[in-house]
């Protein structure tokens, strides 16, 4: 032990063979319970692997990328929880990049893939363009991405239903007997602003009620931005009497905004978000918000990914995680009413 522990050595604390240890430290494919084994073994022994060496013989760094929008966003925070997790059992660490919902660094991101300073990416864009479409085709590495892309792009994907979502929401207020739905959207060019605006006009429509363009105003997917596009809107429509907001952020301004303007919450105007974060919950009062997985789509994309890496050449997936209404006092009052599964608003069993 004088120079530190060996391959044989972590085989012997782990109760596995050599070979499986070899395997684990080399990143080649291994069941789930010898890597933990191994893994933590070679923690115990205070192993420290050469990743340099390593990396040039396997050609494989044992990182993976997480590129996202914004990590301050909850729902970002709530998919990186599940991420971690499951890419640290199988011996990966995690890049973080946040883009800030630029596409000139998501492009970045997608370029560097050719220098393999990771193994694989998970990326969730708010935009998705004719460049991205074109490098996530030729990509240099395993991507999977969490969001809607077109029919036939070759990765891995993850996404939310929100269009069930928005009409989760507004059938909701409808039923509360609310008849003038206002909603506060994030920027119409990204990919879920513009699936939750044409939702909220389906909704509308589904339910008989006429869509005004008066009721509707764009902001950005921040707590800020959202309250000054609801502010923008109570001066326009104060005869608003519920708010369908994008996002949670957005709807948390809107309940600043409210309070300040003394409109009382859910008495005279009933709001619900979307992403039912952890702020959903502790506000006050608590929101009504729909749930779109973010923490199952987070572990779902974690597990695609690692599936691909163990096997390249299978065809892309698809994975759909279905959305819930998590009823609250923002739009019920003090006592909230139990979340909901999708289309129990709507009658079905």
């Amino acid at each position: 032990m004088a120079d530190g522990p060996t391959i044989t050595t972590i085989a012997e604390r782990a109760g596995v063979s050599i070979a499986s240890v070899s395997r684990v430290l080399n990143g080649l494919p291994t069941r789930q319970d010898t890597v933990r084994k191994v893994m933590a073994a070679a923690d115990e022994l205070g192993y420290v692997r050469n990743a340099v060496a390593r990396s040039l013989k396997s050609r494989r760094t044992h990182q993976v990328a997480f590129a996202m929008a914004d990590v301050g966003n909850p729902a970002y925070l709530a998919m990186l929880r599940q991420i971690q997790p499951v890419l640290k059992s199988a011996g990966y660490r995690l890049v973080l990049h946040s883009t800030d919902a630029v596409v000139a660094d998501e492009i970045d991101v997608l370029h560097s893939l050719g220098e393999r300073y990771v193994d694989g990416l998970i990326m969730s864009p708010l935009r998705v363009t004719e460049q991205h479409l074109e490098l996530l085709a030729s990509a240099r590495a395993p991507v999977v991405i969490i969001g809607s892309v077109p029919e036939g792009t070759p990765v891995d994907n993850v996404r939310a239903d929100s269009r069930t979502g928005v009409k989760l929401a507004v059938d909701h207020l409808h039923r509360l007997g609310r008849r003038t739905i206002g909603m506060v959207n994030g920027p119409t060019d990204t990919v879920p602003g513009a699936v939750r605006g044409a939702a909220y006009r389906e909704a509308l429509e589904d339910l008989g009620l006429p869509y005004d363009e008066e009721l509707v105003e764009i902001g950005d997917f921040y707590r800020a931005e959202g309250g000054r596009a609801v502010a923008a809107l109570l001066r326009r429509r104060p005869d608003l009497d519920a708010l369908m907001c994008a996002n949670d952020l957005i709807a948390l301004g809107a309940l600043d905004v409210l309070r300040a303007a003394g409109r009382r919450v859910p008495d005279d105007v009933a709001v619900a978000g979307m992403d039912d974060t952890d702020l959903a919950a502790a506000s006050w009062p608590s929101l009504t918000s729909v749930s779109l997985g973010s923490a199952e789509r987070g572990k779902a994309a974690a597990e695609l990914l690692l599936d691909r890496l163990r096997n390249g050449d299978r065809e892309p997936r698809r994975v759909t995680v279905p959305p819930r209404l998590a009823v609250r006092a923002s739009t019920t009052g003090e006592k909230p009413a139990p979340s909901r599964p999708p289309g129990a608003e709507r009658g079905s069993p």
